[in-house]
């Protein structure tokens, strides 16, 4: 069995896009930026951290065998897709979009402010899946404190479903000082939205820090003097 590892990935080392109005920094190989060392942390493909300026979006583009998670840290991002859905995704909405045989959408900043989110791809365990769409405003849970099932393929009572069974996507607002242990599996991603945090084995953490943890257990996440917003990924 190989030893467990917890690998720290500062801010500062992501690939960065700027298109002027995309502002995206990316855990992982994406786009035209593409490392054949850094494709993936267990089910994870895509973790990108978008800034979309006022009045700009992605216009209609499909997707095809995925399953995409959108989760708003600031402002409102207006959805629309081949299936009839539309609305406006804001932070504490969670959102999932099953892509499957496939599907077109856009996704549009229609507000005089910057639009912050960060949007999630794992893998579906079958491919060809109807395509789908489902979200849920989970801001009551989050105001409880500690973490929130936000999209689950294991059965959690979890805001949204995944069709993937290897994967569940963890989140909290943590208050100050506030402390919770990192869901237990093969693979974890912790990524810190906002705020600062420290974790047992990786030390301190700043805004856009993410930690990958293979094999390492469920070490203490603790939040910094202003809080932490983060968000967890538990995949086989």
């Amino acid at each position: 069995m190989a030893a467990p590892t917890i690998d720290v990935r500062p801010a500062r080392t992501r690939p960065h896009t700027d298109a002027g109005w995309l502002d995206s920094s990316h855990s992982f190989s994406f786009g035209h930026h593409h490392d054949p060392r850094n494709t993936h942390h267990g089910l994870l493909l895509v973790s990108n951290d978008d800034r979309v300026a006022p009045y700009t979006g992605f216009d209609t583009h499909p997707h095809q065998d995925m399953e995409i998670i959108t989760w708003v840290l600031e402002g409102r991002l207006e959805h629309k897709d081949t299936l009839g859905n539309k609305g406006e995704i804001y932070p504490g909405l969670a959102q999932r979009m099953t892509a499957g045989r496939g599907i077109w959408h856009s996704e549009k900043n229609n507000g005089d402010d910057t639009v912050h989110f960060v949007q999630m791809w794992v893998p579906p365990d079958t491919s060809g899946l109807d395509a789908g769409y489902e979200q849920l405003d989970i801001n009551a849970e989050l105001d409880k404190g500690g973490l929130v099932p936000i999209a689950s393929g294991k059965g959690h009572d979890a805001a949204i479903s995944i069709a993937q069974s290897g994967a569940v996507l963890w989140g909290g607002r943590l208050r100050s000082g506030e402390v919770v242990a990192v869901p237990d599996d093969r693979h974890a991603h912790v990524f810190v939205a906002r705020g600062t945090a420290s974790l047992a084995g990786a030390g301190a953490l700043a805004e856009g820090d993410a930690v990958r943890l293979t094999g390492a257990g469920s070490p203490q996440l603790t939040a910094g003097p202003d809080g932490a917003e983060v968000l967890i990924w538990a995949t086989s």
